[in-house]
């Protein structure tokens, strides 16, 4: 692939368009469309190619931020645990 190539792809629950050689302008997003759709004008708008890679969604994200974060959890009432309440 040639510099700033554009790849499409299905990745932990999320579309990503991946530019080769330059990690830091990848982007994720919700939705296969949305991804296409950016990945097309950031090619066009660079001169490179773009490239859809077809994989089906999970429907899941599985980015749950950092592994030391503690897991909300819903007890009786809907309240996370790890939130104050009113008055607390």
């Amino acid at each position: 692939m040639a510099r700033h190539d554009v790849t499409t792809r299905s990745k932990n629950g999320q579309w990503v368009n991946e530019i080769e050689d330059a990690p830091e302008l990848s982007m994720s997003f919700r939705s296969r469309e949305e991804a296409e759709q950016a990945g097309r004008e950031f090619a066009a708008a660079n001169g490179t190619r773009h490239v859809v890679e077809d994989s089906e969604p999970t429907g899941a994200i599985t980015d749950g931020g950092d592994p030391d974060d503690p897991t909300p959890t819903a007890e009786a009432g809907g309240a996370p645990r790890n939130q104050s309440g009113p008055g607390d």
